[in-house]
């Protein structure tokens, strides 16, 4: 079992979690079951299965939940993309969270590689 709670990819996509809750609060009310709520739940997904796949005790398992987390930060860079397009996020802000996203991605990427299962 490892301490999710000591790894840096899973201090980073909690802080990443907390910008895209505090980016999607500028969202208008009518995307609050769209793509607010999407990004939510993408960026929260993402640190919880890196939690739940550390807790799981073997490898394998680890390995499958990262594969998880790695689909939710493809999912949440395609919605910053979609947002920005729209004009819901300025270039800046999203420009600054999809390197964060990608930066996570690359974490999680490694960090599988190390787990891979012979």
């Amino acid at each position: 079992m490892h301490n999710f709670k000591e790894l840096k990819v899973w201090q980073r996509s909690i802080e990443l979690a907390v910008e895209v809750y505090n980016a999607t609060s500028f969202f208008p009310g009518d995307e609050r079951f769209g793509l607010i709520s999407q990004m939510k739940r993408c960026s929260v997904s993402i640190a919880s299965n890196i939690a739940e796949g550390a807790g799981r005790g073997s490898g394998p398992q680890f390995k499958y939940f990262l594969t998880i987390s790695q689909g939710s930060a493809f999912e949440l860079e395609t919605q910053l993309i979609i947002s920005n397009q729209l004009g819901l996020l300025d270039d800046i802000l999203s420009t600054g969270l999809i390197e964060k996203v990608t930066e996570v991605q690359k974490m999680i990427y490694a960090l599988e590689r190390k787990l891979i299962i012979k």
